[in-house]
């Protein structure tokens, strides 16, 4: 296996496994098909939080707390290329148990992809807006299985529609720049869109030492670098964004503007005087950096957002809103190919409340490869300023919870 995760198992028999590809269905002249599948048991229990919570404006809310054992994931995807090696293609079908009833809880999207060069890549379709690094197509390489932390949920881009050019401008130097209609498209139909493409994200990574952060720069040092591997990166994004093209409040992986109390930035009476926000212009720099050595990781963001130029219904006491907060994770192999113990945490210094997260996890690999894991992990947060169905956070949840994680990835 390379430091890139590549793996083959029995390459001459039928239908080998090759990560990451999967499982190769078809394989010819004229082209390829690989299944992969991600899928997980979750248990849950958010017991320990406080059951009342008390916004920013004074108002109270009970909190409906969750003890259960849940299907939390399952996705497939057929992916491969046609007639062109360089004419890739991924379709999928993507679903959450815990969401059932909720918009978008069942995905079938997929995008198409052209690689010219090394240099340029041009994608079209659905895929993660390349935000944070989360949502730079690093999954399912994250150290907390399929959650992020606080600030990285509050501050991030979701899945869109929309095109995206990437690329290696030099052998140490990465980049992606997407357009799309908003800032997520899970939960929103194109007739609540309006006629403006006016979301943007540019990213840079820079990995001088290497040239690569393992496999899709995700967390965590699992394949062992032997040499120190860096990476530091930026990211910024613009979207216009309007109540129309917000999803749901539980809509399925969706990113949702909010206050740093848990208030939905477009909710009637959000600020608690009778006015709506109609419209607002969304801003958000993040700064990335991360080293990772011989099964040790040390990484960080750190994230700024700026909400303006807002078009209300009534009155709100403001004109501007301007939040930010940093996250960082601390990994290490206590033994290669088998377990890893991690610590990650995050803050939100926010004009209506500073809430933070810390979450403490163990995961083994019982195959000593990282497509099935198992993993438990105990979460402190105080009064959380995000949360929806699929992830362990309540909206204003101050306390623990706990989860234990069983499944595939690959």
């Amino acid at each position: 296996m390379d430091v890139r995760g590549v793996r083959y198992l029995n390459p001459g028999q039928q239908f080998p496994y090759e990560a990451p590809k999967g499982f190769v269905l078809a394989r010819g002249p004229n082209g390829e098909v690989d299944f992969s599948t991600k899928g997980y048991v979750r248990y849950l229990n958010q017991l320990g939080l406080n059951r009342f919570y008390t916004d920013a404006f004074g108002r109270t809310t009970e909190l409906d707390l969750r003890q259960d054992i849940q299907l939390n994931r399952l996705q497939w995807g057929l992916h491969g290329w046609l007639f062109d090696p360089r004419f890739r293609y991924f379709w999928y079908a993507w679903t959450q148990n815990v969401s059932q009833g909720d918009p978008a809880q069942v995905v079938v999207g997929g995008n198409i992809a052209y690689k010219f060069d090394d240099a340029l890549t041009a994608t079209a379709g659905i895929f993660s807006l390349p935000s944070t690094r989360s949502t730079a197509q690093s999954f399912p390489n994250w150290l907390r299985i399929d959650h992020r932390s606080m600030a990285d949920e509050y501050f991030r881009g979701s899945y869109i529609q929309g095109y995206m050019a990437s690329g290696e401008l030099t052998d140490t130097l990465d980049y992606k720049v997407a357009l799309a209609g908003n800032l997520s498209a899970l939960g929103v139909s194109a007739s609540q869109l309006d006629n403006c493409l006016c979301t943007t994200t540019g990213m840079l990574y820079w990995m001088p030492t290497t040239g690569e952060f393992g496999p899709g720069n995700g967390f965590g040092d699992y394949e062992y670098h032997e040499k120190l591997a860096t990476l530091l990166g930026v990211h910024f994004t613009y979207s216009r964004e309007d109540a129309q093209e917000q999803p749901g409040v539980n809509a399925f992986e969706n990113s949702q503007i909010r206050l740093s109390d848990g208030t939905l930035l477009f909710a009637p009476n959000a600020f608690n005087t009778g006015g709506m926000v109609n419209k607002a212009s969304f801003s958000m720099l993040d700064l990335d950096a991360g080293v990772k050595w011989r099964g040790w990781s040390l990484e960080g963001e750190y994230y700024f957002r700026w909400l303006d130029d807002f078009k209300v219904t009534g009155s709100i006491p403001v004109t501007s809103l301007f939040d930010h907060g940093f996250q960082v994770y601390a990994s290490t192999m206590l033994k290669p190919n088998y377990w890893q113990a991690y610590f990650s945490g995050s803050k939100i210094f926010g004009e209506y409340g500073d809430p933070w997260d810390a979450a403490f996890g163990l995961t083994y690999f019982p195959y000593g490869r990282k497509e099935v894991r198992m993993n438990v992990q105990a979460l402190y947060m105080d009064r959380s300023a995000v949360g929806y169905t699929a992830v362990p956070y309540v909206v204003g949840g101050t306390g623990w919870v706990y989860t234990v994680d069983v499944g595939t990835w690959f």
